[in-house]
Order: C-alpha cells, then sequence, then structure tokens
C-alpha cells in the first residue's frame, strides 16, 4: 500500500500493518495534521484486503506525548472552523475508527503515553507495553479535564480508585502499574517488546476473522446491558457469524471447530484454536 504522509508511517508483513504515530522530534505528540493523516490511514487500512490487524504505536522511541498544546489548541484558539474539523477528526479515528474497527487492533506503548495519547490506547482491542514506559493523566497539572472520552474510557478500564488517583493527581505512573491497574494487558522488557506484540498477533491471527469481529464487540456492548438485553444480544451475534460464513461460501465456523475437535482430534480448545477453512472457490469459474 501507498502512504505518502507527512506524522504517519507504515510496515507491511504477513498480514500485519504497523502503524506509527511520526513526529517523533515532538515525542508523536498530535497536531491536527496528524488526526487528519491517522483518520485517513485507518479507512484504508480497513478495506486493505491485505491487512488482517494492525499495530499501532509510535516513532522515535515514545508512543504519544498527547496533544500538541502548541498547534491543536493555541495556534486554533481564534480558528474555530478548523477547531471544529481537527477537533472531529481527533475524535473520530482515535475513537469511531479505531472503537470499531472490524480487524484486531493492538497498541504497542514505549516510552511516553500521556494525556490525549489515552484515548487511542485504550480503542485498541489489546495493549503491550515496555517496561520503559512513563504514563500521565496530566490534563489537570494544566487546568482542563481529561480530554474528549479520556475520562469515561480510564475509568471503564481502570481499578475505580485508581482511575480517580491518577486523573486527579497527574501523578506518572510505568508500566507495570498500568498493567495492575487494567490499562495494558501486559508489561515486558524494551528489547523483547516487539517480539511479544507478534506472538499476540500470531494468536490472534490464527482465529475465524468473523468469530473474533463479533467477540470483542460483544464484550465491549455487553457491559452496559442488563441480563436480558446481553442474552438477546449475544443470540444475535451468534447468528450474525453462521450469516456471515454463509454469505462468503465459508465453512460455517461452529461446525468446523466442532468437527476438528471431536471427528479429526486436531486441536486442544483449551490450548489453541481450530483451524479457519479458507473461502471456497467455485470451481464452475474454475473451469472457465
Amino acid at each position: 500500500m501507498e502512504f505518502d504522509y507527512e506524522c504517519v508511517r507504515l510496515k507491511q508483513h504477513d498480514g500485519i500493518s504497523w502503524l506509527y504515530m511520526h513526529r517523533p522530534e515532538k515525542k508523536n505528540a498530535m497536531s491536527p495534521q496528524l488526526h487528519y493523516e491517522m483518520d485517513e490511514a485507518l479507512q484504508r487500512l480497513e478495506a486493505d484486503p491485505e491487512t488482517k490487524l494492525v499495530v499501532l504505536t509510535g516513532s522515535g522511541g515514545n508512543f504519544s506525548a498527547g496533544q500538541d498544546l502548541k498547534k491543536f489548541f493555541r495556534e486554533l484558539e481564534d480558528k474555530p472552523a478548523e477547531s471544529k474539523k481537527a477537533q472531529e477528526a481527533a475524535n473520530r479515528w482515535r475513537f469511531e475508527r479505531l472503537w470499531n474497527f472490524d480487524k484486531p487492533t493492538i497498541a504497542m506503548i514505549h516510552g511516553f503515553c500521556v494525556g490525549g495519547a489515552f484515548m487511542q490506547l485504550l480503542s485498541t482491542d489489546f495493549a503491550v507495553a515496555a517496561d520503559n514506559a512513563t504514563f500521565s493523566l496530566s490534563e489537570v497539572n494544566w487546568g482542563i479535564l481529561p480530554g474528549a472520552l479520556v475520562a469515561k474510557m480510564v475509568a471503564d478500564a481502570c481499578l475505580p480508585r485508581r482511575a480517580l488517583y491518577y486523573s486527579c493527581t497527574g501523578e506518572a505512573f510505568d508500566g507495570h502499574e498500568a498493567e495492575r491497574i487494567g490499562l495494558v494487558d501486559k508489561v515486558v522488557p524494551l528489547d523483547d517488546l516487539e517480539t511479544e506484540v507478534e506472538k499476540l498477533a500470531d494468536v490472534l491471527l490464527k482465529k475465524s476473522p468473523a468469530v473474533l469481529r463479533a467477540t470483542k464487540q460483544a464484550v465491549r456492548q455487553v457491559r452496559t446491558m442488563d441480563h436480558a438485553q446481553a442474552f438477546d444480544y449475544l443470540m444475535e451475534k451468534n447468528m450474525a457469524i453462521r450469516y456471515h460464513d454463509a454469505r462468503f461460501n465459508m465453512q460455517s465456523s461452529y461446525h468446523e471447530g466442532l468437527k476438528q475437535f471431536l471427528d479429526e482430534k486436531s486441536y486442544r480448545p483449551v490450548y489453541e484454536s481450530f483451524e479457519p477453512v479458507p473461502q471456497i472457490t467455485d470451481q464452475r469459474e474454475d473451469a472457465d
């Protein structure tokens, strides 16, 4: 895929698209231009058939130092139309696109992850941090609330008292604390970071894409439902998976998983996934 952006970089191999916020001289602080480019890049990657999974990270040894206070705030104070456009793009890619992304997403955190960068961190499906990572909800230190949906997402993801503590003090914390309070899934030595992310990606890429997509959507949606609503929703999700398999001429994920376990005894569900069957080609077309 051709990528010609100023503030975004892309590396692709083996079905994984490594998407970099790229303003290393500013610790990847987010300017309006970065927001516009990330918004477009994610839209393209979601439609890209070569992209099976996206890893979101930052160039130059940092994830992101949050919003660029000069570019995003001060320089747009007297430009309401431009400010609105930048805010819409910032919220769109960091929440709407990432949160609802059809394919699995992983945040790879190293160096600084500050303020507004928590939003894209928590909108990804999974997060792996290096032991050199530094996290801070620093907004309180310069006189504002955690921006956009940051406060909501931190409150949902983290231990409640820790969410309140770090939001109100602005105190920095490391990757081990981020793991303890539920902000990231795993913390590893910096030298092992990319390897660990690739291991997680390999696990995810072995799953049925339709089942994985429905599962991550379901886990997020049922959190705000009562038991009756969740039951109805999950029943419909299961039906949607079977409809997807039939529509795209795939073997039923449900029946294929049972067959490989009960009849072929080719996998152990506690330790590994069944092997999804690739799309079946129309033999009549092949014959032509």
